[in-house]
């Protein structure tokens, strides 16, 4: 997959499918709307992700929040789909105050654009002027067909990222990964710890999130493990979010993960730890010791709940 970037000076030779839009956290939703571009891949064209450096609403006075899925997240799912472009372009003023004709014959002329598979909720444009009807209007002037995908829901529910930040805010991760369609997970490097896991005898894995990252509630999780460099080798184990209350002094918070039955050295290696299900919510023990008794029932019940563990 080509990954562009950090410029608004994007061109692609080939004719395209391209699908629009911020794909926050790439739900089974998103993924309805990928799989009509793989239809349309049949056909001989390019598939293209165009999606903004930040979210719109961060620049048009939207409070900051905390994404499902970060750029380097999103690159990474992607390819995993066979996407052949991801095209990120930056929130700029001379696109945020475009008009929405101006956008889409921007679109075609940069990218090829042959079609265009959207939401029924998408809009774009100056003052969010343009969505699919407008798409639908401008495709024989601009030479593009049209693919509008209805949502798919649960529960009697739109799938959304709103609701898939809903539920993993409250802790119902197996319901928020029905929602995705995968594991939710957090990528990063891992890094040096305060080392009391050894103490423990349990061993961790430190990684601390991007700032801009949601993480599930303070709290202990049963996790899998893969190492980017490696995605296809998945180890069980245990992850706490939090500050480590137990621990004596002001930790920030971070993502410790303890793998079972594993024994080297990672400091360095980039990871990914996918959320499986919730054991229980962090808690401050009067001691040590307490702590290293309740981490052997955890690793337990780690163990036993990642031995019946299948893919979503």
């Amino acid at each position: 997959m080509e990954y562009i970037k950090n410029t608004t000076d994007f061109h692609i030779p080939e004719n395209t499918v391209v699908s629009l839009g911020k794909f926050d956290g790439i739900h089974r939703g998103h993924g309805r709307l990928l799989e009509y571009l793989k239809e349309k891949k049949k056909t001989g064209l390019k598939t293209v992700i165009f999606t903004f450096d930040i979210p719109p609403g961060w620049k048009l006075g939207a409070k900051k929040g905390k994404v499902l899925t970060t750029n380097e997240e999103k690159v990474r799912i992607f390819e995993q789909h066979g996407i052949d472009y991801l095209v990120e372009c930056p929130f700029l003023p001379e696109i945020m105050h475009m008009e929405p004709e101006e956008f889409v014959s921007m679109l075609v002329r940069q990218l090829h654009v042959k079609c265009m598979v959207v939401g029924t909720d998408f809009c774009f444009g100056h003052n969010r002027r343009g969505d699919y009807r407008l798409l639908l209007k401008l495709a024989g002037q601009y030479g593009y067909e049209v693919e509008v995908v209805d949502k798919v829901q649960a529960d009697g529910r739109d799938i959304s990222s709103t609701f898939v930040r809903e539920e993993i805010l409250a802790g119902r991760i197996e319901r928020a990964n029905g929602l995705l369609g995968y594991y939710y997970f957090v990528q990063g490097t891992v890094v040096h710890g305060n080392e009391i896991g050894r103490t423990l005898r349990a061993p961790t894995a430190n990684l601390l999130p991007p700032e801009n990252k949601l993480l599930p509630p303070f709290g202990v999780y049963v996790t899998r493990t893969s190492f980017l460099a490696n995605p296809e080798k998945k180890y069980g184990g245990i992850t706490n979010v939090g500050c480590k209350p137990t621990i004596k002094g002001r930790n920030p918070a971070g993502v410790e993960t303890h793998l079972f039955d594993f024994q080297r050295q990672i400091y360095g290696a980039d990871i990914v730890v996918e959320f499986l299900a919730s054991v229980r919510p962090e808690v401050k023990f009067d001691s040590l010791d307490e702590l290293k008794r309740q981490l052997q029932k955890d690793i337990l019940f780690g163990i036993n709940y990642y031995a019946n563990v299948t893919e979503l």
